[in-house]
Order: C-alpha cells, then sequence, then structure tokens
C-alpha cells in the first residue's frame, strides 16, 4: 500500500498501552474552528479514539484558526492538568502565501512547545496541510481514514513512552 493509499485510522490495537492505565491520564484536544467541516470531523476521530483506549478524562477546546493553536497549547501545558495536548486544525492552500506563514508559523510553534520547555507534556500535531478541501475531507473521515485518530493514537503511545 502506497502512502497515497494508506488509512490513517488503521492502528494495530494489540501494540496500545493498557486501557487501565490510559483511563488515569487527561487529554486535551485543541481544535482550530477554520475550515470547521474538516476540524470538527478531526475532532470527532480523536475522541472516539481517545475513549475507545480507556481515556476518560479528555476536555476540548476550541480557538479561532490553526495559528492560536501554539498559544493554546503552551496556556494548557502551564496549567499542568494534561498528560497530553492534541492540536488539530486544517490549512488550505488559497492563491496567496497567507498558507505558507500558517503552516510554518504552526508547525515552528508546536515543534518549539515541544522541544523548549521543562514541561514533560507531548504536544502532538494533527493539522492538515492540503492543497485544496477534497484533500482535507479525505483526511478527515473521508477515504484517507482521520488525521484526528492518528494524533489520538499518538497521544495515548507518548504518554506512555513519557512515563
Amino acid at each position: 500500500m502506497s502512502s497515497k493509499d494508506h488509512n490513517l485510522s488503521e492502528y494495530d490495537s494489540e501494540k496500545m498501552p493498557d486501557k487501565a492505565v490510559v483511563a488515569g491520564q487527561a487529554y486535551a484536544v485543541v481544535v482550530s474552528d477554520w475550515n470547521q467541516e474538516v476540524t470538527s470531523r478531526l475532532c470527532e476521530g480523536a475522541i472516539r479514539a481517545l475513549k475507545e483506549n480507556g481515556a476518560g478524562n479528555i476536555e476540548v477546546f476550541h480557538v479561532p484558526g490553526a495559528f492560536e493553536l501554539t498559544f493554546a497549547a503552551k496556556t494548557l501545558i502551564q496549567e499542568g492538568k494534561y498528560d497530553a495536548i492534541i492540536v488539530l486544525g486544517s490549512v488550505v492552500r488559497g492563491g496567496t502565501p497567507h498558507f505558507d506563514y500558517v503552516c510554518s508559523g504552526v508547525t515552528q510553534g508546536i515543534t518549539m512547545l515541544n522541544a523548549n520547555r521543562k514541561e514533560n507534556v507531548p504536544v502532538i500535531f494533527g493539522v492538515l496541510t492540503t492543497d485544496d478541501m477534497q484533500q482535507a475531507l479525505d483526511r478527515a473521515g473521508g477515504s484517507l481514514g482521520n488525521k484526528g485518530v492518528e494524533a489520538a493514537v499518538t497521544a495515548i503511545k507518548m504518554v506512555s513512552f513519557n512515563k
């Protein structure tokens, strides 16, 4: 199967951490309201995957756009209540360089949060950066699965790695 055909929602449930352990962990999901048709599906996928794997302590936070995800994640890290933070967004290429600036800014911001702090809270990058809306929908519960599911699975595994 090529990467073009890979369903993002597929993972081996046998390789996931014990559900009883996951049940004692807290997860924050920060979702951008921009491109809500896409991001709401990412959020639904993430919550579903977290619950299927035992998580019960899940809080969802909304921000206006992808660029604001970094600030929200930083704020939630400082609260010290979460074992992992999942950021979800969708940036679709348009006719201006805005796409490049937003994608670069949010990617660098989340990378810096993961690398430059004392708190050991993984911030999971679940931001779609696509050329068109159809590519985004394909990755938000469409033919290529759901990046929100992938982000939730990654969060659970990283919390386990972190312990």
